[in-house]
């Protein structure tokens, strides 16, 4: 089913990669949901994280389409997804997900990866299906549950907190993504001031901010976005209730945060097989280290035989 219009902004000109991906959308329970798909070999599914898109991972689509059938998808709500899901919390996000892939795809064996808020709802899915995850890779993500309450998560940076608000963020943000989302950018990568350093700018291009702007100027989007932030507290109840994960588990963090992640991380995660904190990478690992990233991940979904 192909998507809407305005679906293929940043890629309508792009003739190698229409080539070897394309745009299509899927109904489940209410919510047309937006993915990109190209390659041969197992599924690999890539969920993304704020505030971002699917498009978050084209750089390195083309790396592992080489090996894998590629599903890079919007989250419910979210990008060029349409419509509202009935929750933002990760485990709900994860449902919608698995019908996707499961029930309109037909995919029962899945190699997943998740970065950001993407990864609270990659986790959920393989906790939720561990018959149906093959191998998993958790992408800077430090997770609300036995390890971390979702209170002192929010308490770990001002935008945790003020994302959490109702109502304030859309006012104040909402004439002003781009600029908000420039900023945002630099504030947490490589050098930026939450990792301790002067400030850094965003390192992404005109383009690839404009293309997230596209999205998250729709006021749905925007609220969606903030959405995956106030439902913290509903994640950490629901990360408390699932058992440790047990496939085989890849962790990238940022340079210097790979000890803390990882203590959030490892209650819920009983084999993590490798875990890296990517060098010169802030909190925007596949754009800040793509060669690295793009490594890792052929690396590890291609050792061994899974379980």
């Amino acid at each position: 089913m192909a998507a809407a219009a305005g679906y293929d902004a940043a890629t309508r000109d792009d003739a190698e990669f229409n080539r070897r991906f394309r745009h299509e959308t899927a109904a489940v329970d209410g919510v047309t949901m937006h993915y990109v798909t190209g390659g041969t070999g197992e599924p690999l599914v890539l969920l993304h994280g704020w505030p971002h898109s699917w498009y978050s991972w084209r750089e390195i689509m083309p790396a592992l389409a080489e090996k894998y059938t590629v599903y890079a998808l919007d989250l419910p709500g979210l990008g060029d997804s349409q419509g509202a899901p009935s929750s933002y919390d990760k485990a709900t996000l994860a449902r919608y997900i698995h019908r996707l892939l499961s029930g309109t795809l037909g995919l029962s064996k899945i190699n997943l990866a998740g970065h950001d808020l993407g990864a609270g709802v990659a986790f959920q899915y393989a906790a939720q299906f561990p018959e149906e995850v093959v191998k998993y890779a958790h992408l800077d993500y430090p997770m609300p549950g036995p390890a971390l309450s979702a209170k002192a998560y929010r308490q770990a940076s001002w935008h945790m907190s003020f994302h959490t608000q109702h109502g304030f963020p859309e006012m104040l943000v909402d004439d002003d993504v781009r600029d908000y989302l420039s900023l945002f950018y630099g504030y947490v990568a490589y050098g930026g001031t939450s990792f301790g350093g002067p400030g850094a700018k965003a390192p992404f291009t005109v383009q690839q901010i404009d293309e997230y702007a596209r999205t998250y100027q729709r006021p749905q989007v925007l609220t969606g976005g903030f959405e995956l932030y106030r439902t913290l507290d509903q994640d950490e109840r629901d990360n408390k209730a699932v058992k440790p994960i047990t496939m085989p588990t890849l962790l990238l963090t940022a340079e210097g945060t790979l000890p803390f992640t990882r203590s959030t991380v490892q209650p819920l995660m009983s084999h993590i097989t490798r875990a890296v904190a990517v060098p010169k990478a802030g909190h925007w690992l596949v754009e800040e280290n793509p060669r690295i990233v793009t490594a890792e991940l052929k690396n590890f979904f291609a050792s061994g035989a899974g379980r």
